[in-house]
């Protein structure tokens, strides 16, 4: 509750008491002289309530209860109902603002909240932990949400949900590229998003550096997120494609000795690339090492594509943008504002290219 007075926080306190003391609760008061009373109430079933007076004008109802079926629900519902009533009798209309937050769910077997890149809590419509173990390298989790589908989560971060195809669309080019005859090579993509709709469009070859090197990814996804990655992950090897479970490092380094060269070069690896042997201590330095390296095996009239963050993290962009203009050689890019349906926020993606020069 917001008032648009200072509170009498002993008049609030004997307002509410009976309300409280009609569940049979326990009351325990504490009191400072210039900052309010904190009021709580325990009941015998291990359910209580915290009571909060600012003297300012902001008073907080929090409850906690055991009970998460419907009869509990709806016990809490009423109580609130007596407490919002009374208030409403107390103050007679110098209440600015009522706001009830609904229930968070804490220690269910399926957690639901997930934060966004920016550190909001998104709570999701999770109903079923289909696929949680643990590799060498991260904690794989595959949840079923009934809006976006299966959602994978790596180490609590938020990848890709079946219902994603407009990032896989975004990390492509949107449309706008001819995939047919190209040679392409995915940095990270353990999904088999990416690789299963560029497979459809009749390129040369594809190659995957699966670089979170983290087979049971792999796994998880072939078995559980289908309506992604279709049959591509069934095989290691197709008619126009090949997966690789190798840190990404050596493989670009070997190739760009080699002289092997790539149309598009596509990075969808995790916020912070997994690698057996990380060279910098810097995550800039590693990630610019990865845009050095793809640089290099990117034909001259190739493009780089790549997811970059939310669109309200404009200095971690903006950071992003600098390393670009560090790199070996002179690109150009441009960005794309995309909404991910399970991101629950716009995405930034990135399409890279190097300088051309005149003769």
């Amino acid at each position: 509750f917001s008032l648009n007075l200072t509170a009498d926080c002993n008049a609030v306190l004997k307002a509410l008491q009976p309300i409280f003391q009609e569940q049979g609760m326990t009351e325990t008061v504490h009191n400072w002289e210039d900052h309010g009373y904190l009021v709580t109430y325990i009941k015998k079933n291990g359910s209580f309530a915290n009571l909060r007076i600012h003297p300012h004008g902001l008073v907080l109802v929090d409850l906690q209860s055991y009970n998460d079926d419907m009869k509990g629900r709806e016990e809490i519902d009423q109580l609130l109902n007596k407490v919002e009533e009374r208030m409403k009798e107390l103050f007679h209309g110098n209440i600015k603002r009522v706001k009830r937050l609904p229930a968070i769910l804490r220690g269910g077997v399926i957690d639901r909240y997930w934060p966004t890149a920016d550190g909001r809590l998104v709570e999701y419509d999770i109903d079923e932990v289909v696929y949680d173990e643990d590799s060498p390298f991260q904690n794989i989790k595959i949840l079923h949400s009934k809006q976006f589908g299966n959602i994978l989560i790596l180490s609590g971060d938020v990848n890709l949900a079946e219902s994603d195809l407009a990032y896989t669309h975004a990390i492509m080019g949107s449309g706008k590229e001819d995939y047919t005859g190209k040679e392409v090579l995915i940095l990270g993509g353990g999904d088999g998003g990416i690789l299963y709709e560029i497979v459809k469009l009749k390129p040369k070859m594809v190659t995957m550096v699966a670089s979170n090197i983290d087979q049971m990814v792999i796994d998880g996804c072939k078995k559980h997120m289908r309506k992604t990655c279709g049959d591509v992950l069934d095989n290691l090897k197709g008619e126009c494609y090949q997966v690789l479970i190798e840190d990404c490092i050596p493989v670009l380094k070997r190739y760009a000795k080699e002289g092997r060269m790539f149309d598009y070069v596509i990075n969808d690896l995790t916020a912070v690339p997994i690698s057996t042997s990380p060279e910098e201590d810097s995550t800039w330095e590693f990630l610019r090492l990865i845009l050095d390296l793809s640089m290099k095996v990117l034909k001259q009239d190739g493009k780089y594509f790549t997811q970059g963050n939310c669109i309200n993290l404009t200095d971690a962009l903006t950071l992003y943008e600098e390393q670009l203009s560090r790199l070996y050689c002179p690109v150009e890019f441009s960005k794309e504002t995309v909404c991910v349906p399970s991101y629950m926020e716009l995405w930034v993606f990135y399409t890279i290219w190097k300088k051309q020069t005149d003769i």
